[in-house]
């Protein structure tokens, strides 16, 4: 399903006083990268989180989309003022109500047409039927402004709440003015100050508070501004940023910044839907993490202090889900902020004592397993990233791999289940129905034996890593050790990595269902056949496991092959977030990302080429419903942007890329120094998606991988493409 209103790329820009367009309109546009972005695309989850058409500016502090149940549902509770963190709380709530202040007011739905609703990153709109009220938005940094349009004839008010427990407070310093003060995760302190176009009658009454219209005033506009230091912080953001502003220069300025990211990657070819997902996957890789740096100051949730900051400070990522290809994106097309976010992981560590792995607004977030921002800063120092404080950044991941436990969805010290993984090598397995004994573990989470050693793996192998870059040989020796427990999980005769007991007894479970809801007792969300494969830092030692490069290319064939055993009920009931299966591939789920990239490690690179084409036409539409699972805020976006440009950095840690199969016949990044990297895939299409032969700079490639150097050099990778698969390209040394 398209909406021809999505399509508009200047609609928003051009609207006064708000008139509703009907689908049929007629309007120029001019087609620019921002113009394919729907923020509706995967607004329907399969089983699980669906995206939101999030408005805001590119890594900033004002996110901003409808309250409603979801996609679904036609009527819209209120308008946040902003969304804090991804998935994790807003304040401020908004009402336009035409009903004065009472229950009716306070408690209504008003129903939405999404025919009459607009979605752009910078800017939203919607008409509210019931009502015949007109809402529209457009975010700054750090401040909003709404756009509300009355009927003749109505009672005019504003209505706000709050959405977090606390009481909230309320002034109305004049009958213009607002300032507010919400409560969020229990002792976060976030300020408001607003400003009226027109004058009104204001109540405070609780928890809410009103401003009511004269009966002649038909249109409002609601400039405000937040702060998470201080109410004066607010005002004088206010002033700063929006004070005189009309809304059509703040909406164009919004326009402007979006233009200018997206447009850092241009493509050619390809079809309208695949540019569409493709800009619209690149936008969501500028939802998070957001900048809340506030006139060289910013709120720490991290030692709860106000702190003075010559550089900004960034909150809001999940690394388990980011470290594997967002991350990297940013360190191409963002690399100064994405220097900036680590030294903010830095500030974090020196004022919680943990280095994080899901920082947001109040902390650490404790969730999924391992300490997988290690990775993260290896392979930024890897890609000539080094203005942050690596020392530091070094203490703090040493520390978590020491010192922290391991522990699903805990943080804190470590426990005895830990100090067993330091001695033994592995994380130690119950017997199913053997009750648990060591109280840390999470109740629902539960221990996730195999899928905690094989995390810990990758975070010792970075550790080591970046312990050799600085020079420390016996951190680098001894992590290096630590990397490879991988082996003492692997069961040579099952050919699966399996859950041992304490006693290093193997316990004998089916590693395609077993363990519980989504796996947790031994995996973690996916079953046996997805962990078989979570060794990306060291993939010829996961080869020989197998029996060599033939065997592993049979295992990966088999796995794309493989029958549930069971109906898609009995599977999804109890791993729900193995969504978009291919046989047992789970494409929605961020431990898969890498696997259909490793047949460039077998004889067959064609098959690469073909898997990951399959898989973006199968599950990546231009519609609702066009991402398979949990996106994460940019986490399976950031595949998309890779996997259609035909590169993927297979190893965050190793600063190179392997080859897939473009998606566009040209593809140009313009990178931060001036130059370009540019991807020809001559004659590729739906049908030419085979690689016959490739050059780097007009050389000859013959293996399908190039280094992050050549990337950032400027250089031009040729592809030559074809309907057939060439089985000898890519080969080489094989």
């Amino acid at each position: 399903m398209r909406k021809s209103l999505l399509h508009i790329c200047t609609l928003a820009l051009l609207l006064g006083p708000m008139q509703p367009l009907m689908a049929g309109d007629s309007i120029p546009v001019v087609r620019s990268n921002a113009s394919y972005v729907d923020p509706t695309i995967g607004n329907v989850g399969q089983l699980l989180e669906p995206t939101r058409p999030t408005v805001q500016l590119p890594n900033q502090l004002i996110r901003f989309t409808p309250t409603r149940k979801d996609y679904m549902d036609d009527q819209i509770s209120d308008f946040p003022l902003t969304i804090v963190s991804h998935r994790l709380g807003q304040v401020f709530a908004l009402k336009a109500s035409i009903h004065g202040t009472g229950d009716q007011a306070w408690d209504g739905r008003p129903t939405y047409d999404h025919n009459l609703e607009i979605n752009r990153p910078w800017y939203y709109s919607t008409w509210l039927i019931d009502d015949n009220v007109g809402v529209e938005f457009t975010p700054g940094r750090r401040t909003g402004l709404f756009r509300i349009r009355f009927p003749a004839e109505a009672d005019a008010a504003l209505l706000f709440s709050p959405y977090n427990e606390g009481d909230p407070g309320w002034q109305f310093p004049s009958a213009h003015e607002i300032a507010g003060v919400e409560t969020y995760h229990g002792d976060i302190k976030v300020y408001l100050y607003g400003v009226f176009s027109t004058p009104g009658t204001t109540v405070v009454q609780g928890r809410r508070a009103t401003v009511s219209f004269p009966s002649s005033v038909r249109s409002v506009e609601f400039r405000y501004a937040i702060s998470y230091v201080s109410a004066e912080q607010a005002r004088k953001t206010f002033d700063e940023e929006i004070k005189g502003r009309s809304f059509d220069q703040l909406s164009a300025e919004g326009q402007k910044q979006w233009t200018d990211v997206l447009s850092k990657i241009k493509v050619t070819g390809g079809t309208e839907a695949q540019k569409r997902a493709f800009y619209t996957a690149l936008y969501r890789c500028y939802e998070r993490m957001v900048d809340i740096t506030e006139d060289g100051s910013y709120y720490s949730g991290y030692d709860n202090k106000v702190h003075r900051e010559t550089r900004p400070f960034y909150v809001d990522d999940w690394s388990w889900d980011t470290y594997l290809a967002l991350h990297p994106l940013r360190m191409i097309l963002e690399p100064a902020r994405e220097e900036d976010m680590l030294q903010s992981y830095v500030r974090m560590y020196e004022q919680s004592g943990w280095m994080p792995t899901f920082p947001v607004l109040f902390g650490d977030h404790a969730c999924m397993n391992g300490f997988h921002s290690s990775v993260v800063f290896l392979d930024a120092y890897r890609k000539g990233l080094r203005h942050f404080d690596i020392e530091k950044a070094y203490e703090g991941m040493r520390k978590n791999a020491t010192a922290a436990t391991l522990l699903p969805w805990r943080n804190g010290p470590k426990t005895a289940l830990d100090d067993f993984y330091h001695e033994k090598g592995y994380f130690p397995a119950l017997h199913p129905d053997e009750k648990e004994t060591v109280a840390e573990v999470h109740p629902f989470e539960k221990r996730q034996a195999v899928a905690v050693t094989l995390g810990a793996c990758y975070d010792d192998w970075a550790l080591s890593e970046m312990a050799g870059e600085l020079g420390k040989k016996d951190d680098q020796h001894l992590f290096a050790l630590r990397a490879l427990n991988f082996r003492n999980l692997w069961d040579s005769s099952k050919r699966f990595f399996l859950p041992r007991d304490a006693d290093g007894r193997w316990i004998d479970i089916d590693p395609k269902f077993d363990g519980g809801t989504g796996g947790r007792d031994y995996y973690d969300e996916n079953n046996g056949w997805t962990y078989l494969w979570q060794v990306q830092e060291n993939i010829p030692g996961l080869i020989g496991l197998m029996g060599g490069k033939k065997a592993f290319e049979d295992r990966l064939d088999q796995l794309f092959r493989e029958g549930l055993d069971r109906s898609r009920y009995d599977f999804w009931y109890k791993f729900p977030d193995a969504t978009a299966l291919t046989g047992e591939y789970s494409m929605g789920n961020e431990p898969s990302f890498h696997i259909p990239y490793l047949y460039n490690f077998t004889g067959s690179p064609w098959k690469t080429q073909s898997r990951v084409r399959f898989l973006l036409d199968a599950w990546f539409r231009d519609d609702i419903f066009g991402i398979p699972g949990d996106e994460d805020g940019g986490g399976m976006s950031a595949f998309v942007v890779f996997s259609s440009m035909g590169f993927y950095p297979m190893t965050p840690g190793l600063a190179s890329y392997t080859i897939g199969s473009p998606v566009f016949s040209k593809v140009t990044i313009d990178l931060p120094s001036g130059k370009q990297f540019t991807i020809l895939a001559h004659g590729s299409s739906a049908v030419n998606k085979f690689i016959q032969s490739a050059k780097f700079n007009g050389k000859t490639l013959a293996t399908p991988w190039f280094t992050h150097q050549q990337l950032v050099d400027g250089g031009t990778l040729e592809l030559f493409m074809g309907p057939k698969p060439n089985k000898t390209w890519g080969v080489a040394g094989f």
